[in-house]
C-alpha cells in the first residue's frame, strides 16, 4: 500500500481520503496547502502538513485535490520546477468504479465511487471523475479535466484538457467539449462546443443567448501523454 500525500486540503481532498480509505488502495499521510492557517490542524481526521511545496522535500506519492483543473495544472507546473515529475503522482480509482476493457488511467487521476467506464476509455493526466460520472466507449478525458457528479458522455465523444462538465450534463455521440470549456449543470450538449466558452442549458448553447446551432463539427482533439 503505497503512503500518499493529497494537495489543497478542500473538498476533493476530504471526498479522495474517504474513498482512499474505502478502497484500501494507499494509505493518506498527510495533506499539503498553501494556507499557513491550516497548518497543523487537521480535515475529516488528516493532518495538514504544511505548505504544497513542501512535496518536493518529502518522498510520498502525490495527488493533486485542487477542485478547477487550471489550478490542478498550476501546482503540478510549480512543483515540476522543483523537480517533481510525473512518476511522483498516484492514481487514484474507488473500489466501487467499474472500469471496463481495454480503459488507460494516466497518473494524478482520481475517480470517485460510482463512476462507470465502459470499454476503450481514456482519462488523462490529473483529470477528476467525481461520483457516478459514466464514460461509454471511446471517450477521451482530457488532462486536468474535471466531470462533476452525474456526468454521462456518450460513445467517442472527447472532453479537452481543463475543461469542466456540470453536475448531470450529457453529452451527445461524437462530441467534442472544447479545451478549457465549462459546460454547466445540467446541460444537454448535442453539438460541438468551442475551447474556453461557456454553454449550459437544454440544447446547451453560450450564455448570452446566441443561436450557436449550426456550429459544424471541430477536429477531434488529440491528447498527448
Amino acid at each position: 500500500m503505497a503512503r500518499v500525500l493529497l494537495l489543497a486540503a478542500g473538498g476533493l481532498a476530504r471526498e479522495t481520503a474517504s474513498s482512499i480509505l474505502a478502497t484500501g488502495d494507499h494509505h493518506v499521510v498527510g495533506m499539503l496547502d498553501d494556507s499557513a492557517s491550516m497548518w497543523g490542524s487537521e480535515i475529516s481526521g488528516v493532518a495538514v502538513l504544511g505548505g504544497i511545496e513542501l512535496a518536493a522535500q518529502r518522498s510520498e506519492l502525490l495527488l493533486v485535490c485542487a477542485g478547477p483543473g487550471r489550478a490542478r495544472a498550476r501546482i503540478v507546473r510549480r512543483l515540476a520546477a522543483l523537480g517533481v515529475g510525473l512518476g511522483r503522482y498516484a492514481t487514484h480509482v474507488s473500489g466501487t468504479a467499474s472500469i471496463g476493457s481495454n480503459a488507460s488511467v494516466w497518473p494524478g487521476s482520481i475517480i470517485l465511487p460510482g463512476c462507470v467506464l465502459t470499454c476503450d476509455v481514456s482519462v488523462g493526466k490529473h483529470a477528476v471523475l467525481m461520483p457516478r460520472v459514466v464514460l461509454t466507449h471511446d471517450n477521451a478525458v482530457g488532462d486536468y479535466a474535471t466531470l462533476a457528479a452525474g456526468v454521462a458522455l456518450g460513445g467517442n465523444t472527447v472532453i479537452g484538457s481543463t475543461a469542466y462538465v456540470g453536475m448531470n450534463a450529457s453529452v451527445r455521440q461524437g462530441l467534442t467539449v472544447g479545451e478549457g470549456a465549462t459546460l454547466g449543470m445540467g446541460a444537454v450538449l448535442l453539438v460541438d462546443q468551442p475551447a474556453n466558452s461557456v454553454w449550459a442549458g437544454n440544447p446547451a448553447r453560450a450564455l448570452g443567448g446566441h443561436d450557436h446551432t449550426k456550429i459544424t463539427a471541430s477536429p477531434r482533439l488529440k491528447e498527448a501523454h
